[in-house]
């Protein structure tokens, strides 16, 4: 004897194969929050959400002095450019809490940002980039057409510019 809830199920199933049969096409799949933890498949979504427009993502950590000196200046580029597609994903362990408030004391809050939620292995640092080994920070310039222009270290901000106004 088939219970009612079995019954209902296999009647939504059934209905779900026939109207993509007959070409009915069943709802996308969500898309990742626009912030939150980095997993495998995340930059894969960060690049399609983004995709046809000009994108900057930025890698930076909360160990990383360096990073630390610069994101500042990205927050006054932000604040100038406020059309601008960047995200920004942080890619060393540290509680979640502190990178928000670090990220705001910049003029960040808002931005689209990522972090790690376990040590960053070869997998994932090979998802955000293949050619990157790990070195802090790290901008991807990632054109309209998917192109990455990469810039190890601390960015020089007017190249970044200079790149988004589509300048050499």
């Amino acid at each position: 004897m088939t219970t009612r809830r079995t019954w209902l199920a296999s009647g939504l199933g059934a209905w779900v194969l026939g109207s993509s049969i007959r070409g009915v096409q069943a709802a996308p799949p969500p898309r990742a929050e626009p912030s939150g933890i980095l997993g495998p498949d995340s930059v894969a979504l960060i690049r399609a959400r983004h995709a046809g427009r000009p994108l900057v993502v930025h890698l930076w950590g909360m160990t990383c002095g360096p990073c630390l000196a610069e994101l500042p200046k990205w927050g006054a580029l932000r604040r100038r450019r406020h059309d601008m597609n960047l995200v920004l994903i942080q890619v060393d362990q540290a509680p979640p809490r502190a990178g928000r408030q670090t990220l705001q004391a910049a003029g960040l809050q808002g931005v689209e940002s990522w972090s790690v939620g376990s040590e960053l292995d070869e997998f994932l640092r090979a998802s955000i980039d293949p050619k990157w080994r790990g070195d802090m920070p790290r901008t991807l310039l990632i054109s309209s057409g998917g192109e990455i222009t990469r810039i190890a270290g601390v960015a020089d901000l007017g190249r970044v510019e200079r790149w988004l106004d589509g300048t050499p």
